[in-house]
């Protein structure tokens, strides 16, 4: 099987694309392709751009190909699985699966195929807001969907306070510590060897990944997932890490996604409402300038490998792309491209390109991890074709 990504979906959902196929995102407690591997016993390939496709390959002899912007249940997976050749699932216009022994380009025409609509609601991501505002939902069906038949891990620690304890699940290694968990209105997932340090609040649902932390005193609201090897603290509500991420230290984050390796210093807060309490516009990759995005509630969206300094402030709807390091007083630009160094009071400019990848090996190595050729090269087509548009 294929996940194909949607070339104009792909578009709305930069930054975080900009480095990764739409599979590769992650909601709820897993990526897209994790929660497809479930249902599909076999390797899971991608037809995304060609730049990232050294990468993340595409399966040359698979038949199967389906939306990667689509979120897997029992049900939608049974509607493909049981499409014939030349038969394609579409739903009230958007493409779902095809099943056809051509090898598809990644801007084939859907409407070549015998079109089955499919009955049922689904869940498809087609915005940047589409993340968090999924993300409960998913958290809950990928608990039940991870934890069926298993037993959590005690929690032996005494001081550690559990309302709803049915709704809490530790795997192997967790460490909990005088905490609050409350899980009443939602699951909260603890993963493999991570950490919730003294004083923090977790509420539910909510997903902490394998080998990540949650800092003493924070204040981890509904709805937020926490990606492999995080560490967070201070107060993040409706918001998700992909992955390998700090906010170790007290700050706000509210109606975000953060890409992997980046890194909010001490203090950095977002808006995620306006003082007027009107719809918030967000940078469109498809249109080049700010479009509306039919929420009140909207944050920050930042890509990989993108840091902020100290104290930095983030305005309502702020899209940051792909290897940026933002700093200075005043709130941010609504848009930063990728490969940008500087902040609002003391301006903008082009971050070289061989001085970002140089900070990304040094922060990879704490991790005892390095950057692969392959990242590199994606980076340097990042860089090559960013926009270079400013709007405030």
């Amino acid at each position: 099987m294929n996940l194909f990504d949607d070339p104009i979906l792909r578009n709305q959902l930069k930054p975080l694309t900009l480095t990764r196929p739409v599979g590769k995102l992650r909601i709820g407690i897993q990526t897209i392709v994790e929660k497809w591997a479930y249902f599909y016993n076999d390797e899971i390939g991608f037809l995304t751009e060609e730049y990232l496709q050294k990468k993340f390959k595409v399966i040359s002899n698979s038949d199967l190909y389906v939306n990667a912007s689509v979120l897997p249940n029992e049900e939608i997976w049974q509607a493909i699985n049981a499409l014939t050749e030349g038969e394609a699932l579409t739903k009230n216009g958007d493409f779902i699966a095809v099943r056809t022994s051509q090898n598809l380009s990644l801007n084939f025409e859907y409407q070549q195929f015998t079109q089955k609509e499919y009955p049922e609601n689904i869940s498809i991501i087609k915005k940047l807001p589409d993340l968090f505002l999924q993300n409960a939902e998913q958290i809950t069906a990928d608990f039940k969907r991870i934890t069926k038949g298993r037993e959590s891990q005690e929690i032996k620690d005494p001081f550690t306070r559990v309302y709803s304890p049915e709704n809490v699940f530790l795997e192997d290694g967790a460490d909990v510590k005088a905490a609050i968990i409350n899980a009443e209105n939602g699951p909260v997932y603890i993963g493999k060897n991570a950490v919730l340090q003294e004083g923090c609040l977790v509420i539910g649902p909510a997903a902490i990944g394998e080998n990540s932390m949650v800092a003493f005193g924070a204040k981890i609201r509904p709805n937020v997932t926490l990606g492999p090897v995080s560490r967070v603290g201070g107060e993040v509500g409706n918001s998700i890490f992909m992955g390998y991420s700090n906010k170790a230290h007290d700050g706000f984050l509210g109606n975000s996604v953060i890409g992997e390796w980046c890194n909010l210093g001490a203090n950095t807060n977002n808006s995620n409402l306006k003082n007027d309490y009107k719809e918030v516009t967000l940078y469109d990759y498809n249109l080049g300038e700010l479009a509306p995005t039919g929420e009140i509630f909207c944050g920050t969206f930042m890509g990989d490998y993108t840091k902020a300094g100290i104290s930095t402030m983030f305005n309502t709807g702020t899209v940051i792309g792909v290897c940026s390091n933002v700093f200075g007083g005043d709130f941010q630009e609504k848009f930063i491209p990728s490969f940008t160094w500087g902040g609002k009071m003391a301006g903008y400019e082009n971050y070289r390109f061989d001085k970002a990848i140089d900070v990304i090996i040094a922060t990879m190595s704490r991790r005892n991890l390095s950057l692969s050729e392959e990242d590199i090269e994606i980076l340097r087509w990042v860089n090559v074709q960013k926009s270079v548009k400013k709007l405030t």
